[in-house]
């Protein structure tokens, strides 16, 4: 009697591609661990998960917590990943808007210092509000510590007060 395969062995994933998922999974369940509370409650988790997640910060042995992500990701198995999935992008997204933000506010700042009356102006009709006394003072106050090599104090006062003025 000859060999012949099954047809439902090449249905089911091999056992390399299910340990494969699994990890993938335990990945997953560590990113949502990872997250601050903010985050994670954004996520569409079940109970259960974030019962697991809960637990996980309670575990102090390596092994205990190498266990415990693999419990993590089969409970991962019963989530909407798609939806997960999401939710991480969109979270993704906002930070990387608001680095670029911030790296916008940067720039405001660096420029500010470096040219002037110019820079003043454009940032003025670009941001109205802006305490202008304060804006030229700390301005000085920046060009000032930077030319004696002091800490960058009054740098750090102009751009929190330009982040304050873009509202971010």
């Amino acid at each position: 009697m000859a060999f012949e395969p099954s047809d439902d062995r090449e249905e089911r994933p091999s056992k390399s591609q299910r340990k494969r998922e699994m990890l993938n999974l335990q990945a997953l369940g560590e990113k949502i661990i990872a997250l601050s509370d903010a985050d994670r409650a954004r996520l569409p988790l079940s109970d259960d998960m974030l019962f697991a997640v809960e637990e996980t910060g309670r575990i102090r042995s390596h092994e205990g917590r190498r266990r415990h992500m693999q419990y993590v990701g089969k409970v991962m198995r019963g989530e909407d990943l798609e939806a997960i999935q999401a939710t991480f992008d969109e979270i993704e997204q906002e930070k990387i808007n608001r680095d670029q933000a911030f790296h916008r506010l940067e720039a405001w700042r660096d420029r500010l210092l470096e040219e002037g009356d110019d820079a003043v102006e454009a940032f003025i009709r670009d941001y109205p509000d802006v305490d202008r006394q304060a804006l030229r003072q700390l301005i000085r106050n920046a060009k000032s510590e930077r030319e004696r090599g002091k800490p960058p104090t009054s740098a750090r006062k102009l751009f929190r007060l330009i982040r304050d003025t873009a509202g971010l």
